[in-house]
């Protein structure tokens, strides 16, 4: 039988790993306090924080994806949270900020724009025009801010979750495949089940209710810092390596044995092996295990992957989805 976990020492103490699962854990069910349902939604956020990655959740309004973020700051002391509603008229100094001139001293000062907070709820991003989603993609990208002459480092955990409507077509402009490969994870946003839309509904009709009210905190930021560095030193065994390269490079091929492999126009590229390893490191931290097994790599091979691929006008013509294709290939590859 293959192993899957180091034969030397850890490089992360075993108590630590322990304590990140008990903390990481707790962060899951202080969020559900206030998100009914949602388990697999919020896990994924919570990965994309340990991975200090940004992810983008596709849904119709209203599925709170604006209380999970909000909820999540909450949690960890010392952090920020800014909502950013994009427009289409809005512009990059509209995000980033801007440098005034005050008349009464005759000198010129910044403002600072709502990109300024630790976690960043980036509403229906795709309602932005170009140069705005630019602008937004760079600050993601760089972690900092330039205005006039001057730059800014972000402050750290800077976590954005960027929200899009997939049925409304009108007043939008797409986000490109090669912006959207960006995002570490897309996450999808669905309807609630009957049971859990009842609890929302009575919960929702109580006087007086203060839905943060039972929030408490769980860790400081620093605590997240720590977490981020060391998901990196998890162990990630040859065979597993091996198993994330096979499902990543069957995206970019033709195979007999994948039917609908003829629908792909591009695969993944080689920023989908990484965040895929980065993902399954995150998932063992959460199991509280020092070493990736090939479930980990399944469990999150959808969000991670699912906007990587890009369908071919055959495949859109026929209804194929990603994730159907990314089912087929996990069928096909063998695990180690």
């Amino acid at each position: 039988m293959k192993r899957y976990f180091p034969q030397k020492e850890e490089s992360i103490p075993r108590k630590t790993i322990k304590e990140y699962k008990k903390l990481l854990a707790r962060l899951k069910k202080e969020i559900q306090k206030v998100v009914v349902g949602q388990h697999e939604v919020i896990e994924q956020v919570i990965i994309s924080l340990i991975c200090d990655a940004h992810a983008l959740l596709e849904g119709v309004p209203g599925l709170a994806k604006s209380l999970l973020v909000e909820t999540l700051s909450r949690c960890i002391t010392g952090t920020t949270f800014r909502r950013i509603q994009f427009v289409p008229d809005m512009l990059p100094s509209d995000i980033l900020g801007v440098n005034a001139f005050n008349p009464a001293t005759g000198n010129f000062y910044i403002i600072k724009g709502p990109i300024f907070a630790n976690f960043i709820l980036a509403d229906e991003i795709n309602r932005a025009p170009p140069k705005t989603q630019a602008a937004m993609m760079e600050a993601m990208q760089e972690r900092k801010i330039n205005i006039h002459k001057e730059e800014f480092l972000l402050d750290r955990p800077f976590l954005v979750l960027a929200t899009q409507n997939p049925l409304e077509q009108q007043g939008v402009y797409p986000l490109p495949e090669a912006v959207v490969d960006r995002f570490f994870m897309k996450i999808l946003v669905d309807y609630p089940k009957w049971d859990e839309e009842m609890e929302i509904l009575d919960r929702n009709t109580l006087v007086k209710y203060n839905i943060f009210e039972d929030v408490k905190p769980v860790m400081d930021k620093q605590t997240i810092l720590a977490m981020q560095r060391d998901v990196r030193k998890i162990y990630v065994s040859p065979p597993v390596k091996e198993y994330i390269l096979k499902i990543v490079t069957a995206t970019r091929k033709k195979d007999e044995k994948v039917k609908y492999s003829k629908y792909i126009r591009y695969g993944a590229s080689p920023r989908g092996s990484i965040s895929l390893a980065l993902a399954a490191r995150a998932v063992a931290i959460m199991d509280g295990r020092d070493f990736v097994a090939p479930g980990d790599v399944k469990l999150v091979v959808h969000p991670v992957l699912r906007h990587r691929i890009i369908l071919n006008y055959e495949g859109k013509a026929a209804g194929i989805s990603t994730d159907e294709i990314i089912n087929e290939i996990l069928d096909e590859v063998e695990v180690p």
